[in-house]
């Protein structure tokens, strides 16, 4: 049995993989400021730490426990505040990890499984789906922390030893997922459209993502825990959605007959991003399983039922 520590853990995408964990078996800790998540993601099983990840005492935590596997999921993942305050997302993002890093490698830490993203770090697309030998071009503070991270891993594991796989997630949604502030589009449209209040698509609307269930992301951080080595995958699953059909589609399954508005477009928006995942295919046995109509209909059910019980 693996001792793990999860950090984000009382967030969207980390509670879902301390849930999956602990079902196989392993001993779970979860470690979060909860700035953004919330107590009542952790599950009951796993031991809750509230630690920021910056925090000093981190290398007590790593000394006294003593943990096999690093799952990193703690972030600033606000693109926006990224470009409004880089100093702030780099603290964060960057020495967040090194703290994690430096209590792992003084502890007999073998491994780290690392959230990563696709869209931040390739930039817009030369060639669509991208995959992992496309142009790295990232645009803002945090695409180039979660790349810089990348390096900072490949470092640990040449130096210290220390595996890792790094996952470059598409857009995960899905239950959980919190609404409030720019980072889930489709948390923040089902909320606002189950609630009675308008939701505004930004610009024209034909802007592509790649969307990818939480369900299928948490099954492909189960398989990296289990590759043996090292490596960098897409978590996607190749297909794009536009602003529009993303609306659309949550809109059928509130209300159809709710108006669709538009607002002014934000600066700088990336216009597509879909990811191949044919390496993840090939060398974790990962592929997507939860189409977008199908995910978004499970979303629609658990935030209305969320909601009819807070």
């Amino acid at each position: 049995m693996s001792r793990i520590l999860v950090t984000g853990g009382a967030g969207f995408i980390a509670s879902h993989i301390s849930d999956a964990l602990l079902e196989r078996g392993n001993e779970v800790h979860v470690l979060d400021d909860l700035s953004g998540g919330k107590l009542e993601n952790v599950p009951n099983a796993a031991v809750f730490h509230e630690m920021d990840i910056r925090s000093e005492e981190t290398a007590e935590l790593f000394e006294s426990v003593g943990f096999d596997v690093l799952m990193h999921c703690a972030a600033q993942m606000d693109v926006r505040r990224s470009v409004a305050d880089p100093s702030f997302d780099a603290d964060v993002n960057l020495r967040g990890l090194l703290n994690l890093m430096e209590s792992g490698r003084h502890n007999y830490l073998k491994k780290v499984v690392f959230a990563s993203t696709g869209g931040a770090i390739y930039g817009d697309p030369d060639y669509v789906p991208q995959d992992e030998e496309h142009p790295l071009r990232p645009l803002s503070p945090y695409g180039i922390a979660k790349l810089s991270s990348e390096h900072y891993l490949e470092f640990y594991h040449h130096t210290y030893g220390i595996d890792f796989v790094s996952l470059r997630f598409g857009n995960v949604y899905g239950p959980r997922q919190n609404p409030h502030g720019e980072a889930g589009v489709v948390a923040i449209f089902t909320e606002r459209l189950l609630v009675g209040a308008p939701a505004f698509i930004n610009g024209d609307g034909n802007q592509t993502r790649d969307y990818v269930f939480v369900e299928d992301v948490v099954r492909a951080n189960m398989l990296a825990l289990d590759h043996p080595g090292s490596g960098i995958f897409n978590i996607g699953t190749a297909i794009e959605t536009d602003v529009n059909e993303l609306f659309r589609i949550i809109r059928d399954e509130i209300d159809p007959t709710c108006e669709e508005r538009h607002a002014d477009a934000k600066p700088g928006e990336q216009m597509r991003s879909v990811l191949s995942f044919e390496k993840a295919m090939a060398e974790l046995g990962w592929e997507p399983e939860v189409d977008v109509r199908d995910g978004l209909e499970r979303t629609v059910h658990w935030f209305r039922e969320h909601l009819s019980t807070s």
